[in-house]
């Protein structure tokens, strides 16, 4: 099974480098490397090309913001199944893609999600909050569920069918995309019971009590544009959710 791997970036040249390592040092060989730069103007290229053939597809152009980025990752992957990992994050392991490909094909599902840790941006031995996912059931959407979104890895059939990311959304993009696929169309899950993904805090959505509020908002859009009715309680749902985040603890030590 080729698994192909998106990484976006702009001017990302202080941490890009790990997020590269944390893939290449993957146990799986079947992977598809694909980076996509905005421009960057701080070194960010010139790391990226030192890697020369290691990374399968490299461009770096003017885009319009993270989501056209990542859909145009989408568009020249040829894997079977399509990971994203954002340039300041990197995986937990080496055989996190060996353990999703390994849960695919034991399920047969549709797509694999797991948990993700949130460490400081400048030390990555400080955690800020963990993101147990949790099993999946049905609508749980609805009780203000959702997965990671860089921990859910989904068959390249599933955008070829039912659409990349929207533009016309900002931070909520990623939660649209993964409604859609699993609570409208009913892709069908499974969870690796493990921590994935160490993101580097500080993500545009729960920077501010108002950009919070504008997520929410946009939560609501998504479930408008997809013709779905949520719950009245739905959205304040979620938000209280990750206040669990904060105060649990992984099973195992960072590192």
């Amino acid at each position: 099974m080729k698994v192909s791997i998106i990484t976006v970036v702009y001017n990302g040249a202080s941490f890009i480098k790990d997020c590269i390592e944390s893939i290449l040092n993957q146990t799986y060989p079947d992977i598809e490397y694909i980076i996509i730069d905005g421009k960057s103007t701080d070194g960010t290229v010139e790391i990226v090309q030192a890697y020369g053939t290691k990374i399968a597809h490299f461009i770096s152009e003017p885009d319009k913001g993270l989501y056209d980025a990542m859909n145009k990752g989408i568009r020249l992957a040829t894997g079977e199944v399509i990971g994203l990992l954002n340039a300041d994050d990197f995986y937990r392991h080496n055989r996190v893609i060996e353990n999703m490909v390994a849960t695919f094909e034991r399920t047969g599902s549709d797509a694999v999600y797991g948990d993700m840790l949130y460490v400081d941006r400048n030390d990555p031995k400080k955690l800020k909050r963990y993101w147990r996912s949790g099993w999946y059931h049905d609508n749980a959407f609805l009780w203000g569920w959702m997965p990671g979104h860089l921990s859910f890895f989904a068959r390249r059939w599933l955008y070829e069918k039912y659409g990349t990311f929207r533009l016309d959304m900002k931070s909520a993009a990623d939660y649209e995309l993964m409604l859609r696929f699993i609570h409208k169309n009913k892709a069908s899950l499974a969870y690796m019971d493990e921590v994935t993904i160490v993101m580097r805090a500080g993500g545009v959505s729960n920077s501010s009590v108002k950009n919070r509020l504008r997520a929410n908002r946009e939560d609501q859009i998504a479930w408008q544009l997809n013709d779905l009715k949520p719950y009245f309680f739905t959205f304040w749902l979620k938000p209280l959710r990750k206040l669990k985040q904060y105060i649990s603890k992984p099973p195992e030590a960072l590192y």
